[in-house]
Parts: C-alpha cells; sequence; structure tokens
C-alpha cells in the first residue's frame, strides 16, 4: 500500500494563492551592489502585501506605504495633491510590478514599538481618514496627481486591532479601543466601497484573537461595511493548527451573516512562541526545518476550501524572512517552496490525493499536458527520522519525470537515485524535506 497516492485525472479546483509574501524585492540599483531582484521574479510571487515596508529603507523607510506618511498633515485639504507625498511609494510600488509582483494594498499604519505613536491612533476624523485613502487609491488607480492606472485590487482596512487589550499602555497598532475600531471600519469601509465597487476592500488583519473577532462583528451587525475579504494572522509551528484556524475564522464570519468574502492569511511564519522560544524561532525560519513547514503550510492551506490565500511574514529584509540571506541576498532554502509552488499555480487545476501520514502534506496539479506535485515530509519533533515513501501516481504518464529534492543537503538538485517506473516513486525523504516531481 502507498504512503501517498495522487489522481492527476480528478480535479478538485483551481490551485490557489499559497506563495504571495509580505513585502517586495530589495533591487539593486545605483551604488546599492547587491539585490534579490532576479530570484525574486523567478519566483513569480503574484502578491506583495506592503505592511511593515516602512522598516526598510531601500524602500523608502518612514517615507513608504503609510498614510500618515503620504499625507503628513492631518489638518490639510484632502483634494489638494500638494498634501500628499507619493515619491517614495510610487517607486516602491513599481518596483513590484517591474519584477512580476501586484502590490496588495495596507490602509494604515506599520505596528509601532516605540514610546510615541504616530500612524497607529485613530484618526481625528474618521471619514476625512477614509477620503485620504479614497485620493490614494485614485493616485494609484485613476492617475490622480500625475499618478497610474495600476488597477490594484486589494485595499485592506488597517493592521491588528486586536493585538493589545483595550486596557494596554502600549498599544502597537490601534490606539483605541475595541468599539471604536469597530466605528472607524464602519465608516472607512463603506465609503471606500460605494467609491470604488468593484474594488477589494476589506480587512481587518487580526493579529490572533477571535473573540476580538466575535465582539468586532456584533458590533457592525446590521450596519454596513466592506468586506471582500477577511485577513487573519497566524503563527505557529503546526500546519494543520494553520488549518483549523482558518475553518473557525471563516465560520465566525459566516454565523453572522457573511458570504462570497475571500479568508486570507496575511501574516504567517514559523514561531514556537514570543518569549524564549522566539531564538530557536528564528533559527528554525532560516533553515530546512522552517523550509519545510512553509511549504507544508502551502499544502495544508490549498486542501482547505476555507482559505483562499496566504501571504508569508516577510520578504523584506528582517529576521523573520527565511527567503534571502539580507546581506547577501542569495536565496536561503525557505525560497525554494515558493519557487516549487509557483510551478504549481502555473498549473492551474489542482487535484485529488490521499495519505494517512501525518507528517506527509501533498498538493499536486496538471494543465492535462503537464503534471506536478510537491510532497513534503515535515516534522516538529526533531527527534523524528527520515522515512522511506511510496508514491502511486495515477491518471497521468510521470514515468522519467524529474524531481528535484530540497533538504538539509540539497538545494533544488534533481535526484538521481530514485526514478517515477510504471507510475510508481520509492522515495527515501529525509526529516524536514521537500520534493518537486514535474513532467
Amino acid at each position: 500500500m502507498s504512503d501517498i497516492t495522487i489522481d492527476f485525472s480528478k480535479k478538485i479546483g483551481n490551485v490557489k494563492i499559497m506563495h504571495a509574501v509580505n513585502n517586495g524585492p530589495h533591487v539593486s540599483r545605483g551604488d546599492q551592489c547587491r539585490g534579490n531582484q532576479d530570484t525574486y521574479r523567478a519566483a513569480r510571487i503574484p502578491y506583495a502585501r506592503v505592511h511593515d515596508a516602512a522598516f526598510h529603507a531601500q524602500y523608502g523607510g518612514e517615507h513608504t506605504v503609510d498614510v500618515h506618511a503620504i499625507f503628513p498633515n492631518f489638518d490639510a485639504d484632502v483634494n489638494d495633491p500638494n498634501s500628499y507625498d507619493f515619491p517614495c511609494t510610487d517607486n516602491y510600488i513599481a518596483q513590484m510590478y517591474e519584477f512580476g509582483t501586484k502590490p496588495f494594498y495596507r490602509l494604515g499604519s506599520k505596528i509601532e514599538h516605540g514610546v510615541k505613536k504616530y500612524g497607529t491612533l485613530p484618526p481625528k476624523d474618521n471619514l476625512k481618514w477614509a477620503q485620504i485613502c479614497e485620493h490614494i487609491i485614485m493616485h494609484y488607480n485613476e492617475g490622480w496627481a500625475n499618478g497610474f492606472n495600476y488597477g490594484i485590487e486589494y485595499w485592506e482596512i488597517w493592521n491588528e486591532p486586536d493585538l493589545d487589550p483595550d486596557d494596554s499602555t502600549n498599544k502597537r497598532c490601534w490606539g483605541g479601543t475595541e468599539a471604536e475600531f469597530a466605528e472607524f471600519y464602519v465608516t472607512a469601509s463603506s465609503y471606500l466601497k460605494k467609491r470604488f465597487p468593484r474594488l477589494k476592500i476589506g480587512g481587518p488583519a487580526i493579529a490572533w484573537n477571535e473573540d476580538w473577532l466575535e465582539r468586532f462583528f456584533e458590533r457592525v451587525r446590521g450596519r454596513e461595511i466592506a468586506l471582500d475579504f477577511l485577513s487573519w494572522h497566524w503563527y505557529g509551528v503546526e500546519p494543520n493548527k494553520m488549518s483549523e484556524k482558518g475553518t473557525r475564522i471563516y465560520d465566525i464570519a459566516k454565523r453572522y451573516g457573511y458570504s462570497g468574502f475571500e479568508s486570507i492569511l496575511n501574516e504567517w511564519n514559523y514561531v514556537q512562541g514570543w518569549g524564549d522560544e522566539f531564538l530557536y524561532s528564528i533559527e528554525q525560519m532560516i533553515s530546512i526545518k522552517g523550509a519545510a513547514f512553509v511549504a507544508a503550510c502551502m499544502c495544508a492551506a490549498q486542501a482547505n476550501p476555507k482559505i483562499d490565500m496566504l501571504m508569508y511574514y516577510d520578504a523584506r529584509p528582517t529576521a523573520m524572512n527565511g527567503m534571502w540571506d539580507f546581506y547577501t541576498f542569495r536565496p536561503l532554502k525557505g525560497y525554494y517552496p515558493f519557487l516549487m509552488y509557483s510551478k504549481l499555480f502555473e498549473l492551474e487545476n489542482s487535484v485529488a490525493y490521499e495519505t494517512a501520514d501525518p507528517d506527509l502534506y501533498v498538493s499536486a496539479a496538471t494543465n492535462g499536458e503537464k503534471s506536478a506535485a510537491m510532497i513534503v515530509h515535515y516534522a516538529e519533533d526533531d527527534s523524528k527520522k527520515g522515512k522511506k515513501v511510496t508514491v502511486d501516481l495515477k491518471g497521468a504518464n510521470l514515468d522519467g519525470a524529474k524531481i528535484y529534492v530540497v533538504d538539509e543537503n540539497n538545494t533544488m538538485v534533481e535526484c538521481l537515485t530514485s526514478r517515477v517506473e510504471n507510475g510508481q516513486l520509492s522515495i527515501w525523504l529525509k526529516r524536514n524535506s521537500i520534493i518537486l516531481i514535474e513532467k
């Protein structure tokens, strides 16, 4: 009996976007001798959320993306182009498009850990804040103020308003109360949706608190809001728990009468905990274990019909970037799940698979002419060993298919010791390893 069975004749839906990220490429220009633009382009990353871009100087730093950076004087005339400071964000957005990625625009502010808050405080006037955002959208989609006609689809309102409770003395993402946020979201989302009915307006990018989300929906019940997508965050170590949270988040919104929305996990990474465990977590993010975790999460989310998109945190140079070394900008092990998954995404049609092994994760696709499968052996338990895995490949002729391996010792290396013969593959998978089969 095979450990995995994949049937390429049974199409079960689209290959979803599980290989989006937060933030765009670090582009080498002028006297900047290093960059990751070539490998960024090669991964064919479909979307990049622009949250926390202001932390990175090469993107434009404090002058980039955030609403209070683009419109620095809240008392200025909202209709006057001179009230806005667009150049750094213009350059950042243009770089994304240049290297094949669409922006997912977060309206609001980066997280603020400092003793004084700037962009995370509730606006003095919710309607004016929405009108400022209206003009930002006009600049990028309607050419206003010497702008562009990009057609940016996704516009997210705020980030992690639930991160800190109402009585916290250090509110890092939303400086007001839960009730104030609900009023803010009602005003901003309904205004922007009426102004731009064809765009996707959503949020609120909750950090973790499902009870907070319940209370939010209670407060906005019966009121007009835009929820084209529901965004949420998760950090952990078990891909199946990520999937289970996605189901709960979706079901909460459904209970309050929302339908037709996309469920988007737009911050996630390997984190055992935020205390003493965080050092270990950072070490794993840049290791093969972190890479296998990423690939396993992609497979688990692809299999869950209640999750529509994943956006990894983070592709900018930061300690939580497992994709590139941010001194050399050479790809790390964690880059390759994105490269592998992009090959599945191009084939469009997800196909059926079966496995009873909790340490094996699978995603496979076909376009009728070409077929591919990504198989992951991921284990949080560091004492687990590798295993011999047999794969039954049905519904397509993959005999002689190329097999690429990413493990502790190999990085996208073609396997020459195992091959598909008569629709069968027998291969040794190290603990925390990924293979791509394609033909």
